[in-house]
């Protein structure tokens, strides 16, 4: 008989740590995996197109779709215009997302209407990390091919009043993490090394094309680690 009551206490014991067990799991919320949404921004004479290459790549890296945003713009108009429209976008991935903060990741021209939101719009506020990718940071002798036609491009120009005014002071303002990734063998700027930011993480890549700067899958697999 007692031999029996001991076996019963020992399966209701059991039991009721099965249930506790289960209650308190039950009471803990499930951590999801999240990241910082990621905006990219292009550059001249392109569109949000030109990052499918790595929006896959994050995709495949486990990021997902509603993380993952390319804006598109009016290349042709003056970064400041661009930049405004910028803060306008980020704000709404911001708004749909919850995030507090983005991950920037921008190439070429891209990376002056980006910084102009950095420095001038309180852009340091809502960004976590700031990724340029061939960016024309300190400008280019190739845009005075099309500064007669574009005030974006005339921009681009070295020495041009929006470049001086945008490198002035501090290029890596506020606690962003900055990166930018440029190629030894750039022909779009000149030279190669006008893509470096003071201040910032700066990555020789090697020999990689302007235009294959984005969708590079070797340039990637660097930015992500980066952000990550």
């Amino acid at each position: 008989m007692q031999r029996h009551k001991r076996r019963i206490a020992a399966a209701l014991s059991a039991v009721t740590t099965s249930l506790l067990l289960s209650l308190s799991l039950a009471s803990t919320p499930a951590h999801a995996a999240s990241h910082d949404p990621i905006v990219f921004v292009h550059g001249l004479s392109s569109d949000s197109t030109s990052w499918d290459d790595w929006i896959a790549d994050f995709e495949a890296d486990g990021y997902s779709s509603s993380e993952l945003y390319a804006i598109s713009y009016d290349w042709t108009k003056s970064n400041v215009t661009t930049a405004s429209t910028l803060s306008t976008y980020i704000q709404s991935v911001l708004s749909k997302t919850g995030a507090s903060k983005v991950d920037l990741v921008v190439h070429s021209m891209g990376a002056l209407n980006s910084r102009y939101y950095l420095k001038n719009l309180g852009g340091t506020s809502y960004v976590d990390h700031f990724v340029s990718v061939a960016g024309v940071n300190h400008g280019t002798s190739i845009a005075s091919l099309c500064g007669w036609l574009y005030t974006s491009c005339k921009e681009m120009q070295t020495g041009s009043s929006f470049l001086t005014a945008l490198n002035s002071g501090d290029e890596t303002p506020g606690s962003v993490s900055y990166a930018a990734y440029w190629s030894d063998c750039d022909a779009a700027i000149d030279p190669d090394t006008s893509a470096e930011l003071s201040g910032a993480t700066n990555v020789d890549v090697g020999c990689v094309s302007h235009t294959d700067m984005n969708n590079d899958h070797g340039v990637y697999e660097q930015v992500h680690d980066f952000i990550s």
